[in-house]
């Protein structure tokens, strides 16, 4: 253990400021560069982690990092008015994502996400909250539950955080991933506000969404005068300019924004449709919207600049390309290896699940190999590649990775998956 961490532990409780940073190896990160994190006793490794997969351009883009900078050599946060700098970025979230006539900004998932379930209720009157069994949706109690639960706990209210208020959790409804009839009937049982999903629920990985799913989604919603809500904190901007409601041809009513919109920079969006937004405080209407820190010059500057980059042509080729390389090398090497194994993602996303038969709903992970799973990540972390060591995890490729970083990445894959299978 570092000097860093023994000094984070004195002032501050288990030494981090998010529980999922403090995980084996404990990493004292003292710089980034691109594709690499360098840590304080000289090692190094490739990020696949990239911050949970905020890092689409890679640590500390050029082009982001200089739009911040010019951003605040002319103006700081001023708590009122607007500033030309919230105009531009807003107008490309508009400009690109299908859903968003008008855009609110913030500065976490959770913030986004809480204020857009406000919203659902306020414009409903009504209190129930449709989520899916896997999916996360920020830390507050209404959707704070059921996302990795244990086989015993499925079928219950499986909150994330004692404290968690009952009435809450009694207003959200769990159903399953891929299962419309599931929807359908909790639809029949309660008088439903608003379905809320991560269009691919990435918290488990990568749960791809069956055909016809989000369109049946978007046709229960609509039916019963309920608010679709898209969690696009992950997908948003890491799977294309449009979010993965542009790949899907799926328009909700509205959508939520973090992460990869600021490559990293702490920067979170409500969009949907004016007459939607329109309830909210800042335009006058009922429903309750501010933050002393929203819509920070130096958020709006990288968001801008990040999407700006996005667009460049051969962006996305490039990091889809890495992806599915990823996804295909990985599981190769497994079944090389004598493992049942099958590589899931989208675009720049990869992960490797140990199970029988590729996994559409949360059940199907129930039976994957968390023992080989983590033996991956752990022996890759030890060579070099952060790759995140806990069960269930993805991974992600940046813009700032190369073809050569992918070559080592499936090369040490192949020793660990070799060593893993040994030990077997």
């Amino acid at each position: 253990m570092t000097t860093i961490w023994t000094q984070a532990e004195r002032v501050t409780p288990g030494g981090v400021h998010s529980f999922s940073r403090r995980i084996d190896p404990l990493l004292s990160v003292t710089r980034t560069e691109g594709a690499r994190m360098y840590e304080a006793d000289g090692r190094s490794w490739s990020d696949y982690h990239a911050a949970f997969g905020a890092l689409v351009l890679g640590h500390r883009h050029p082009d982001v990092d200089a739009a911040v900078v010019k951003a605040l050599g002319r103006l700081d946060l001023t708590g009122v008015g607007v500033t030309d700098l919230e105009v531009e970025a807003a107008s490309r979230i508009v400009e690109h994502v299908p859903a968003a006539e008008q855009v609110l900004f913030c500065n976490s998932g959770s913030e986004a996400t809480y204020s857009a379930i406000r919203l659902a209720r306020a414009v409903t009157g009504r209190r129930t909250l449709v989520k899916f069994q896997g999916c996360y949706h920020g830390w507050h109690d209404a959707v704070a539950l059921n996302v990795i639960t244990a086989k015993e706990r499925m079928g219950a209210p499986d909150p994330l955080s004692a404290g968690s208020s009952p009435g809450e959790l009694g207003d959200t409804v769990v159903c399953r991933f891929n299962d419309l009839d599931s929807v359908r009937e909790a639809f029949a049982a309660h008088d439903v506000a608003a379905v809320i999903v991560e269009p691919i629920p990435h918290n488990v990985g990568a749960l791809m969404p069956q055909p016809g799913f989000l369109a049946g989604l978007r046709e229960i919603t609509q039916k019963a005068g309920a608010v679709l809500i898209f969690d696009e904190v992950i997908t948003g901007f890491r799977h294309g300019l449009g979010g993965y409601q542009g790949v899907a041809g799926v328009t909700p009513d509205l959508t939520t924004l973090g992460k990869a919109m600021a490559n990293g920079y702490p920067a979170a969006a409500v969009a949907g449709s004016a007459a939607l937004l329109g309830e909210y405080g800042t335009a006058g209407g009922p429903v309750y919207w501010a933050g002393t820190y929203n819509a920070h010059p130096a958020a709006v500057a990288a968001t801008t600049a990040t999407i700006d980059v996005l667009a460049t042509p051969g962006v996305y080729d490039h990091i889809f390309e890495l992806g599915e390389r990823a996804r295909t090398g990985l599981e190769e090497a497994a079944r090389r290896h004598g493992f049942t194994a099958y590589a899931s993602g989208y675009g720049s996303v990869f992960v490797l699940y140990f199970t029988s038969r590729f996994p559409v709903d949360y059940e199907d992970l129930l039976e994957n190999d968390a023992a080989a799973f983590v033996g991956l990540h752990r022996g890759l972390v030890e060579r070099g590649h952060y790759l995140y060591p806990s069960n269930l995890k993805r991974n992600h490729v940046s813009s700032a990775h190369t073809a050569a970083d992918i070559d080592r990445l499936l090369e040490d894959a192949d020793h660990v998956l070799a060593e893993l299978a040994a030990q077997r």
